[in-house]
């Protein structure tokens, strides 16, 4: 297969990017990629002890900051100690997530724990962080997507799925929420005159370590799952092609979405995905904007 790879990427020096999640899976070859391409990298990530592992791995300007999106409290710690040391941010990759098949959780303020973890964690970090990415001169905020954002719908009387709940459901829910969150942002950065570009990606099926997880309530047999669905999977660097195209390539358009072009959008080489009519749904937008306000207390744009 060709199209898009990482060695098109341009010079990164200069740059400070932020990566959500940046110790494993498509975290890890992002964060690796752009330091590789000379960008500063700040790896954001719950676990610390793996950040550093990670870092050593990635070499490069890099450093580790804790950050567990699942707590806005750690999200606010976060964002006020890198904001107070890099006044301008250019990239802000929100490519951390969780995948839970199994009973309902919740997350450190109550939230069902995919929604809270994959969009309302990076809704709140976006907004806190947003003055740093408006000092910079061409800033970027990537979201990380997923194909199952177009089998999903949102109850936004029901954010929290307390009624019926079902683990794959509120993944998909989540997924979609995060891609309505990054098209939202694009219209508000572009109704104020921002030069900030809110693009999104998603990785088709990759081999992660978010599957294995994500059966692991299952014991034996979840293990077996989970092993021939990595048989379907394409690599972890060829997942992150996807983001990496949305984070540097010159002339990437707000609201622009970058995914696999190979049988169904699961894998292959990059091109542009295809959004469901609720992501794109101003209206939608607008809800789950205000609900986010309300429940993150971070009001922005």
């Amino acid at each position: 297969m060709t199209g898009w790879t990482a060695d098109r990427i341009p010079d990164q020096h200069g740059r400070v990017a932020v990566v959500t999640g940046a110790n494993s899976g498509l975290g890890l070859v992002t964060a690796n990629e752009l330091a590789r391409h000379g960008a500063h990298v700040v790896l954001a990530v719950r676990n610390t002890a793996a950040g550093e592992e990670a870092a050593r791995r990635i070499g490069g300007d890099v450093e580790v900051r804790e950050l567990d999106l699942a707590c806005l409290d750690s999200v606010r710690a976060f964002a006020a100690k890198v904001g107070a040391d890099h006044p301008a941010i250019d990239l802000l990759v929100n490519n951390a997530g969780v995948v839970l098949l199994g009973p309902r959780r919740t997350s450190a303020d109550g939230f069902e724990l995919q929604l809270g973890t994959n969009m309302l964690g990076h809704f709140a970090l976006t907004g806190l962080l947003l003055g740093n990415l408006t000092a910079a001169r061409e800033a970027r905020v990537v979201s990380l997507s997923s194909i199952t954002h177009r089998n999903a719908h949102l109850d936004l009387d029901d954010l929290m799925f307390e009624r019926g709940y079902r683990g794959a459901t509120a993944y998909g829910r989540s997924k979609l929420a995060t891609t309505v969150f990054g098209i939202e942002l694009d219209r508000r950065l572009r109704a104020v005159g921002s030069s900030i570009v809110s693009a999104l990606a998603h990785p088709g099926l990759t081999r992660t370590n978010l599957t294995p997880r994500a059966w692991a309530h299952r014991g034996r047999f979840g293990q077996v799952i989970a092993s021939l669905g990595l048989l379907v999977t394409q690599s972890v660097e060829r997942g992150a092609l996807p983001q990496l195209r949305a984070a540097t390539e010159p002339g990437v358009r707000g609201g622009q979405f970058f995914g696999p072009a190979g049988l169904w959008e699961t894998r292959g080489p990059v091109t542009e995905a295809r959004l469901s009519r609720e992501a794109a749904d101003p209206a939608v937008g607008k809800r789950l904007w205000t609900a986010a306000e309300g429940l993150t207390g971070v009001s922005y744009l």
